[in-house]
């Protein structure tokens, strides 16, 4: 099963309809997807998942980041998580990686910097951050664009986070995670 965790300040927003419901959809075409809140996630829910979504948010909207004791089990997920935005973010704080301030709104070049599963190359991307990741010890770097780093991978599982939005263009990178 696949599960798609709601990152948006609170269950039902409007930010449900623009950032989880599309990445649902996507995996859905690969299996078996369930969607649930961070706050409503038990380790029942995490224990039946094959891979984990964190979704993104609105652009200020940033409730998750008070909330990291939601996030602990991430320290000890065995299975394949991928963060978008706000998931990136989650995943870079839950493992010490800090984050900074940068904005970027509207399409811009990625460029893949480490191989990886999930994409290639040099493509366009649509973004909408206010913050950006600075890996630390246990995240390395896979791709950036001329203003921030833009996807990280876990060292040693397959974690990983991109802080382009795949729902809105990219929507293969989601369909090659639900394969992992």
């Amino acid at each position: 099963m696949n599960l798609v965790v709601d990152m948006n300040f609170r269950k039902g927003s409007l930010g449900f309809e623009e950032f989880v419901l599309p990445i649902a959809a996507i995996a859905r075409e690969r299996g078996r997807t369930e969607t649930l809140h961070y706050s409503e996630i038990s380790p029942s829910a995490i224990k039946q998942a094959e891979r984990i979504i964190l979704s993104g948010t609105p652009l200020m909207d940033r409730e998750y980041l008070l909330h990291m004791e939601d996030f602990l089990w991430l320290r000890e997920e065995k299975v394949p998580v991928l963060g978008i935005c706000a998931g990136l973010q989650v995943i870079c704080r839950a493992f010490d990686a800090p984050l900074t301030e940068s904005v970027e709104i509207g399409m811009t070049e990625i460029r893949t910097l480490k191989e990886n599963p999930l994409f290639s190359g040099t493509f366009q991307a649509y973004e909408l951050h206010s913050l950006a990741p600075l890996p630390g010890k246990e995240l390395e770097s896979l791709a950036s664009s001329e203003v921030c780093v833009q996807a990280v991978r876990h060292r040693k599982k397959e974690i990983y986070g991109i802080l382009f939005h795949p729902e809105v263009r990219n929507r293969a990178v989601v369909r090659r995670f639900c394969e992992l």
